[in-house]
């Protein structure tokens, strides 16, 4: 396994850690995580280190990429990887946040569905031999959605103490781009499609 790959599986074990330290209950094995107070907020530590955790994550998914180009160690195994990868990242922990009321639930339902959708749409063109690119919006949503993620990890701060809810706007920023991606995603595809459904 080379080494951009080594870095995709990396994101997914860190995505686990932050997945256990978000809804593992401490408590209950007699840990109690220490909390603070910054300026009135107060600051549960498993939400800074998940957030650094997630920060470590995200640089990763740049990382491999970069690597595998400049290397050209791009493989099959590590664009399969990769997209797992940065479902397992984004999607599980949103929805996370969403239950404990830290994110709307809009934005993990919206943001799920996009990707049910688009995945559908790759593996449809897919089996026609066709590869469907990355798109602008696309990369604009998955940006948004990280920086608003790691915003609500260090609780909005410092942007919390002049009362801008910056999170909160990206986070909306991600989630309309979702939907309007799926529609570029759809609207570029949909010959594709059409021509598939027409030879069954």
């Amino acid at each position: 396994m080379n080494l951009p790959n080594k870095l995709t599986v990396l994101r997914i074990i860190l995505t686990f850690v932050i997945i256990l330290l978000l809804v593992f209950p401490f408590y209950s094995v007699g840990i109690y995580l220490p909390q603070f107070s910054v300026n009135g907020v107060v600051v549960k530590i498993q939400y800074i280190l998940s957030g650094v955790l997630f920060i470590i994550a995200s640089l990763t998914d740049f990382l491999d990429g970069y690597l595998a180009r400049k290397n050209n160690q791009v493989t099959d195994l590590g664009k399969m990887l990769d997209a797992i990868a940065d479902k397992i990242l984004v999607n599980p922990i949103l929805i996370i946040l969403a239950c404990q009321g830290f994110v709307h639930v809009l934005v993990p339902v919206i943001v799920v569905l996009r990707d049910i959708i688009v995945n559908a749409i790759k593996m449809q063109a897919a089996s026609s031999g066709k590869v469907v690119a990355a798109i602008k919006s696309g990369k604009i949503k998955t940006a948004s959605l990280m920086v608003g993620t790691v915003l609500v990890f260090f609780y909005n701060i410092p942007f919390e103490f002049i009362g801008l809810d910056v999170a909160d706007f990206l986070l909306l920023i991600g989630t309309v781009m979702s939907f309007i991606s799926a529609v570029q995603y759809f609207l570029l595809n949909k010959n594709i499609l059409f021509s598939k459904k027409e030879t069954l």
